[in-house]
């Protein structure tokens, strides 16, 4: 047993070791900006065809969808027939410090829906928390879409597997504790959020730099381990009132299962979309579990849902996220 854990050990300092010294650094081409409000931006990644417009969670960088040269999602969706624009919600400034979920989905992400005009009416896809303010969105505004996409979008926050409820009440616990900081800046700061997430889940860390130690330094694998751990180690705060919708409202209350969650006092119920929806849900995912998703799967009428064999982050960016997700979706796509 103390052999065993002692290989561990050495496995693990040798993976973090190895990710620090590997030379990768992220290089893409720029895109253009079509729109700007605040620190968030509308990017246009080109391509000929009907619009795409995709929205990425508060909390991460949006980059995890253009991860890096050759293995990027959008930039792929670009070159299938689509035109590919991504809102970037960019670094909460002062005033968006401020915002809550309606200030979001009412404010910028339908201002820059209307900055999609030009293009003709767009599918609307949104990524883990993204694909709820993307929901929220077509439900106020299904006359200016085309569809509705969902990759790793939770519903059920009690739902998934033994003590998942009990975890998302304790994450809602932790409230009241963060309300200092949460008043002092106005945020839930990035090395407070990357620790609710990892108490999610926190075995895998060491197993992935354990695993990491293993591979060829000079391997893609390798190459894109690197690129997607520094993509989680760039996080973004949270603005305060979000933080509170979200924990308090999501985590604790599961306000969306009990369709309690509201943007501008309307009621969220997937059940009134009359949009075609595209529901991903990773089998493997322990941020957003299977059952959470496939609870609004379920609510949504006629939806085509997609079960992927990855994880909620492999979906979108892992070596094999092309056959299990890009391709799919853009069937979909040109199925409408």
């Amino acid at each position: 047993m103390l052999r065993r854990l002692a290989r561990q050990d050495r496995a693990l300092i040798a993976g973090l070791a190895a990710y620090r010294r590997h030379p990768y650094q992220r290089d893409v081409p720029p895109v253009p900006v079509l729109w700007q409000e605040g620190d968030s931006r509308l990017l246009d990644y080109g391509g000929d065809g009907p619009p795409l417009l995709m929205v990425p969670s508060l909390v991460n960088r949006a980059e995890v969808l253009d991860l890096m040269a050759g293995h990027s999602m959008l930039r792929w969706l670009a070159t299938q027939g689509f035109r590919v624009l991504l809102l970037d919600w960019g670094w909460p400034e002062p005033a968006a410090r401020r915002f809550t979920l309606t200030d979001y989905v009412a404010g910028r992400l339908e201002r820059a829906l209307g900055a999609t005009a030009a293009f003709g009416p767009p599918v609307l896809a949104g990524y883990c928390m993204g694909g709820l303010l993307a929901l929220a969105a077509a439900l106020r505004r299904p006359e200016q879409l085309r569809g509705l996409a969902l990759l790793a979008t939770p519903w059920d926050f009690h739902a998934g597997p033994p003590g998942a409820r009990d975890r998302a009440l304790a994450l809602a616990a932790l409230l009241p504790g963060l309300e200092p900081l949460l008043e002092a800046q106005g945020a839930l700061p990035v090395d407070a959020i990357q620790t609710l997430f990892a108490g999610l889940d926190p075995w895998s860390i060491a197993a992935k730099f354990r695993a990491f130690a293993a591979l060829d330094p000079a391997s893609p694998r390798a190459a894109q381990f690197v690129a997607l751990e520094d993509w989680l180690n760039d996080g973004i705060p949270l603005a305060a009132p979000v933080a509170r919708e979200t924990l308090g409202g999501w985590y604790g209350r599961n306000e969306t299962a009990r369709l309690d969650w509201r943007i501008a006092g309307a009621m969220v119920d997937p059940s009134a979309l009359r949009l075609p929806s595209f529901v991903a849900i990773p089998r493997a995912d322990r941020i957003v579990p299977p059952e959470s998703a496939l609870a609004l799967a379920a609510r949504l009428p006629g939806a085509t849902v997609l079960p992927v064999a990855a994880g909620h982050i492999g979906m979108a960016a892992g070596s094999r996220a092309e056959a299990q997700l890009w391709q799919p979706l853009r069937d979909w796509l040109r199925g409408l």
